[in-house]
């Protein structure tokens, strides 16, 4: 019986190609212009040739085992042939499109796996007392959606800390991030903290003279992180931390984190439980100073797993005032109101309309929050002017695309229905050699086949290289759905899907539709790392 390793994919087809150029390096780059595209699939440059082969020219052996590529996993190989560019690889296209979209392979279900890894994800900004702000929303955002695609990589994530504000809860809930709102650390756990204060040769006692109130009152000893971090030989610290006071609430925070920690490493059979702080530029001083009091205390070999993911600064242009991020949501939602009435007129008015609005705007915030590079500055522009559902690059145009392949479908079902085409056939009878159109090929080659490798490493959390902060590639997933929305917005105004209900059309339009169902479940499958629900309308 067949298994799921026979679905063909970038990596697999790459490793191939390199490996039948003989050389461990990587030397193949594949085409995504549709300019490209129209010669050839692969392309080693001719300048990565000239470093491999004597003079820039690959022996006839090796361009016949290109030429033979193929099996399970790696898509074969129609021709191959040294050009002025370097050495281009065609693929064999309709059998591409059988192996993408026809019936999928056959598996064999095996025992429920747990978990191989844990993550555990903190969010300091939660802990603010004042209202959140945008710049609180950027980490908040950005680990929501780390965690549902490390989720579907197969690992346990812990989200921290609790959310217990009423008003924090009310804005994630608009902004639909999923944050546990009851965390309950037991009380040895900070009792057990405190007795590691107690041993610790970096703390001091803060000894309160008589009438002098240099300190606050919940202050219990002050620990010397400096002389931690020297003696330790830890690098890639702010070189001005130095004496921490240690409150209550400090250690209370610790106890959550730990907990979480505890709960991951139970989970995955006791492998090692990675910890991620995701914290906002201004917050980097602070959590640094806690994770060093975290090392102090509880010198485990999970401590060598925190790493600090830090987001650049989020600028807010225009604000009348300081804008909290409820205010924020409320604004991009009568923006996103107003440009629907605009665009669509009394329609958008209706009471249906409501939860459209409501998805579109959440579409806006989170693509503004998460289609830039983590450690880039963010600039939120607040005039109305700043929001709008033609943008090519918003996520309103993202779900208006998305919107149009339900669309699609429903006139299609509709039509189904009262007789005007057929059903749609089994995968196995649809003939793919009708898909010739260059923008077929487009968003099977650069989408269907490279996405579940985007979701793969848009989670991948490398360990940091040196010091503590890493970078994630977890913008990818946005862009990702920005570059579909283009390519299938420019397929689906350029051909006529449901054509005239002539048999002799019939199979083409089957192939199409088989093709853009792929289409459409890939938008569901990223949109659902973002929290983002297909839109059915619009």
């Amino acid at each position: 019986m067949e298994t799921g390793e026979e679905r063909p994919g970038l990596a697999a087809t790459l490793r191939a190609l390199n490996g039948a150029l003989g050389r461990p390096a990587s030397l193949w780059v594949k085409e995504s212009s549709a300019r490209n595209l129209r010669h050839r699939d692969f392309l080693a440059p001719r300048a990565a040739l000239g470093a491999a082969y004597a003079g820039g020219r690959v022996p006839s052996d090796v361009v016949a085992a290109v030429s033979a590529l193929g099996g399970p996993g790696v898509l074969a190989v129609r021709g191959c042939q040294q050009t002025a560019a370097g050495l281009e690889v065609r693929l064999r296209r309709p059998e591409a499109f059988q192996r993408l979209l026809g019936p999928p392979p056959g598996t064999v279900p095996g025992p429920p796996c747990s978990p191989e890894a844990a993550v555990v994800l903190h969010c300091p900004a939660l802990r603010c007392r004042a209202a959140l702000t945008p710049r609180h929303l950027r980490p908040v955002l950005l680990a929501d959606h780390l965690a549902q695609l490390l989720r579907a990589q197969g690992v346990s994530v812990y989200l921290v800390p609790a959310v217990t504000d009423e008003r924090s809860r009310e804005v994630l809930q608009q902004l639909r991030v999923e944050w546990p709102s009851s965390s309950t650390p037991g009380p040895e756990t900070v009792s057990a903290l405190k007795q590691a204060l107690s041993r610790c040769p970096y703390t001091t006692r803060c000894e309160r003279e008589p009438g002098v109130t240099s300190l606050p009152e919940d202050i219990i000893c002050k620990v010397n992180l400096k002389s931690f971090v020297e003696q330790q030989g830890l690098e890639g610290y702010d070189p001005n931390l130095g004496v921490l006071l240690v409150t209550e609430e400090k250690l209370q925070t610790l106890a959550e984190l730990q907990q979480a920690v505890l709960h991951g490493t139970a989970g995955c059979q006791g492998s090692c439980c990675s910890v991620v702080h995701m914290v906002s530029c201004e917050e980097e001083f602070q959590q640094q100073q806690m994770d060093l009091l975290w090392r102090i205390l509880d010198p485990g070999t999970h401590m060598d797993l925190q790493k600090h993911l830090v987001c650049g600064p989020v600028k807010v242009t225009n604000p009348s005032s300081p804008i909290s991020a409820d205010q924020y949501f409320q604004l991009r939602k009568r923006q996103m109101h107003d440009a629907s009435v605009m665009k669509y007129g009394e329609l958008a008015q209706d009471e249906a309309w409501t939860e459209v609005i409501d998805t579109l705007t959440v579409a806006a915030i989170r693509f503004e929050m998460l289609s830039t590079a983590h450690r880039s500055k963010i600039t939120l522009d607040l005039e109305d002017s700043s929001i709008s559902t033609k943008g090519t690059k918003s996520g309103a145009f993202v779900m208006y695309n998305c919107a149009r392949l339900a669309t699609l479908f429903d006139t299609y079902q509709r039509a189904v229905e009262q007789g005007t085409y057929p059903p749609l056939p089994p995968a196995s009878e649809l003939k793919f050699s009708w898909l010739r159109e260059e923008g077929e090929w487009l968003l099977l080659f650069n989408y269907l086949l490279p996405f579940p490798e985007v979701l793969q490493q848009a989670a991948q959390l490398p360990s940091p290289s040196k010091g503590l902060r890493i970078t994630a590639n977890t913008e990818a997933v946005c862009k990702f759905l920005i570059q579909l929305s283009m390519d299938f917005s420019s397929y689906y105004n350029r051909v006529h899907i449901l054509g005239e209900p002539f048999p002799h059309l019939f199979d083409q339009m089957f192939a199409r539709l088989q093709l853009l169902g792929a289409v459409r479940n890939t938008f569901h499958s990223a949109l659902a790392t973002l929290h983002l629900p297909p839109l059915n309308q619009i």
